[in-house]
């Protein structure tokens, strides 16, 4: 086994909050086995323009109650082709680096994976991303952060749209995935809540719409996941209003305020964990992982398991939705 002496930590994709308690777990676990640490700026493209850095303990303070990431973050589509996988590899090899920690979600590992394959540069993956949309961990880093975002600004919807008898349509994160509407909806008391794991027919809302109209119900929320394949919230207003005008409709979409803010401390422990974990399975030669917490136990999944395996939502929780709903 190839002896660690350099390793190199950045962040790729959407940032998410807790990625900086990772960061700074790596650096100062790494800086404990006497490894010399590096920071790669902006993700796969910092490796491409060489910016990489040396990291001390210090370099590290004060950023793990920090939303966002020090090593920033950006796409890089020359890394998808050969070629600036190949530019990347020798630009480590100039530091002399024998591993590679990547946090980010299943594009980054992906973009891992791949260069692990054909260059020798054990990889390890942190999953953050706010989705909780990848297998082999109980949870993400950011998911935490994101989804108690979210139910604080629901929560203070909702005192509105009871003020005025409203109803309230809103739109979450969650392109592919539906965690944060799922989570946030059933905190919240949603009446409704629409996500891309689960076709919900639009004409049964109406009509349960109408029926609580009739019965004095006029407070309702409906909460979206932007990947919902009815196409949004503004797009499931519009057809609200069609059939029920009499409904004082309202959409709110509370966007990127769900990527930042400080973490919580659950995001804080568990990037603090998984950060710890990755140097000591680079240590151990236990490479090319995706580093997972599956009942509060460290959990190893290979990565192109990671990159294919999508983090599926138990029929149990659609049951519970439509009974606490009703």
């Amino acid at each position: 086994m190839k002896k660690m002496n350099n390793i190199a930590v950045l962040t790729s994709g959407g940032d998410a909050p807790g990625m900086n308690a990772a960061v700074r777990a790596v650096v100062r676990t790494g800086i404990y086995h006497q490894l010399n640490v590096f920071g790669v700026m902006y993700g796969y493209r910092g490796i491409l323009k060489n910016e990489i850095f040396p990291m001390e303990s210090k370099s590290v303070a004060n950023i793990i109650q920090r939303g966002g990431t020090i090593l920033k973050t950006a796409r890089c589509k020359e890394f998808y082709e050969y070629e600036g996988r190949k530019k990347a590899y020798e630009n480590l090899k100039r530091h002399n680096i024998d591993g590679l920690v990547v946090i980010g979600g299943d594009g980054s590992f992906n973009g891992a994976q791949k260069f692990s394959q054909e260059f020798d540069i054990p990889c390890i993956g942190l999953p953050g991303t706010i989705d909780k949309d990848i297998a082999g961990t109980d949870s993400t880093i950011g998911f935490d952060t994101a989804v108690n975002t979210a139910i604080e600004a629901i929560d203070k919807i909702r005192d509105t749209a009871d003020a005025h008898d409203r109803l309230f349509v809103i739109e979450v994160m969650g392109r592919d995935a539906g965690y944060i509407a799922l989570h946030s909806g059933i905190a919240t008391g949603a009446e409704h809540i629409m996500m891309p794991e689960r076709k919900t027919e639009l004409h049964d809302i109406i009509e349960e719409l109408q029926a609580n109209e009739r019965r004095k119900k006029l407070v309702n929320l409906i909460v979206v996941a932007e990947g919902d394949e009815t196409g949004g919230a503004n797009e499931v207003a519009r057809r609200i209003k069609e059939s029920c005008p009499q409904l004082d409709t309202r959409v709110c979409i509370l966007g990127h305020i769900q990527r930042g803010g400080s973490p919580t401390c659950m995001d804080r422990i568990l990037a603090s964990r998984m950060g710890y974990a990755a140097v000591d399975a680079l240590l151990e030669g236990t490479h090319n992982v995706m580093i997972g917490i599956v009942n509060d136990k460290i959990h190893y999944t290979p990565l192109d398991k990671a990159v294919k395996a999508k983090q599926e939502i138990d029929p149990e929780w659609f049951k519970i939705v439509k009974i606490l709903a009703s």
